[in-house]
């Protein structure tokens, strides 16, 4: 089976990685390139949980079970437990930031969309801290999360990243790919990982929403606001209000996702630009949500939900997403309602008619030729 089948979901794009690497000081390129090389050591290992998925589904709990581990800055998983549910905080902020940030997630899912955990089961929700040293990600493996602490390896003027669990969205992003690994099963490839990337973004958002108890108006909607350290030009890893617009830097480079579909960018790195082109979906949920008005999580989120599990299939593209979504809000809250004339405004906002047809692969729409199908390095 082809790899980016089998991705490891990673919070920090690869084109981010890559800029480092060309335009930072030599301690920047040196981290970003041994980021990269541990994050493709990885995919392996991610593969084989994704395939074992449906016969081994892990430890389940009848509620919410949190398990935190320190992995003492090696890259042996788990690491030594140091907190489970029900236990008081550690003190070490990373470890607190990752069982709070997985309990908001759950809460999430569990309070909002009766669903028991990433898988529906019940699944233990474990983390995994202080992997390796000055580790520049995030990820879900399969399994479990796995925790960055970024760049506290590195001289304060040069540090480009706070530890990875400093921000809510980040976790529940993240914890998201779990979902649709159980799901949808989205492959991570052009448009269907793109939409993976952005249910991702989606819901760490809600978590993060719900979380301080913002409306869909009074939310920032970015997402890993808090992650760039002062010594960066930007605000967040990415915008669903504006995306584009998170940063711009000399050693990050620009923001480029677009926010429509005229500004897709057809490319062969980041498994087809997955973390580039989730701008466009993510835009569309955004004016989505605003429409709607109120918590973002009540009608908006549960639309989005009820599509990621029930329709969505692993090679939907965006126009099979806008096209669902806007069935989906005409079983939930009738045909011609105000939910479901949001969803149909949201998706024209990025370019997309909810009522037309699917075409398959972006080459189709555009008539461009499209890129090779090489796994992402």
């Amino acid at each position: 089976m082809s790899t980016h089948h089998h991705p490891l979901n990673c919070i920090l794009p690869p084109h981010i990685l890559r800029q480092i690497a060309d335009q930072g000081t030599p301690q920047q390129r040196n981290k970003a390139l041994q980021t990269i090389d541990a994050t493709a050591r990885l995919r392996g290992q991610r593969q084989a949980f994704s395939e074992v998925i449906a016969v081994a589904p892990g430890a389940v709990a009848t509620g919410k079970e949190r398990l935190v581990y320190d992995a003492e800055h090696g890259s042996n998983l788990p690491g030594r437990l140091v907190r489970s549910e029900g236990q008081p905080a550690t003190g070490d902020p990373a470890a607190d930031e990752a069982y709070d940030g997985s309990g908001a997630t759950y809460d999430l899912y569990w309070d909002a969309y009766q669903r028991n955990s990433i898988d529906g089961n019940g699944l233990h929700l474990a983390s995994s801290v202080h992997y390796q040293t000055g580790y520049d990600n995030a990820f879900w493996n399969g399994q479990q999360m796995v925790y960055g602490d970024g760049d506290e390896d590195l001289p304060p003027d040069q540090r480009l990243f706070n530890r990875f669990t400093i921000a809510v969205d980040i976790i529940g992003h993240e914890l998201t790919h779990g979902v649709t690994q159980y799901e949808a099963r989205l492959i991570y490839w052009d448009q269907p990982g793109a939409l993976n990337e952005s249910f991702s973004d989606v819901f760490g958002s809600l978590v993060k929403q719900r979380q301080l108890g913002q409306t869909a108006q009074q939310a920032d909607w970015l997402i890993g606001q808090g992650l760039l350290t002062a010594n960066v030009n930007g605000i967040a890893l990415r915008s669903m209000k504006a995306p584009g617009t998170a940063y711009d830097d000399p050693v990050l480079g620009k923001d480029p996702q677009p926010a429509h579909m005229r500004d897709y960018k057809n490319v062969i790195y980041d498994n087809g630009g997955v973390h580039i082109n989730s701008g466009i979906p993510n835009h569309a949920f955004y004016v989505t949500a605003v429409e709607i008005g109120g918590f973002a999580w009540e009608k908006a989120g549960r639309i989005w939900y009820i599509t990621l599990i029930d329709k969505l299939q692993a090679r939907s593209n965006f126009q099979d997403a806008a096209r669902l979504t806007f069935e989906a809000a005409a079983d939930l809250y009738g045909a011609n309602s105000l939910e479901q004339q949001a969803v149909s405004k949201g998706w024209s906002e990025v370019g997309i008619d909810v009522g037309g047809e699917s075409k398959g692969c972006l080459a189709t729409l555009f008539g461009a030729n499209q890129p090779t199908r090489s796994a992402a390095p």
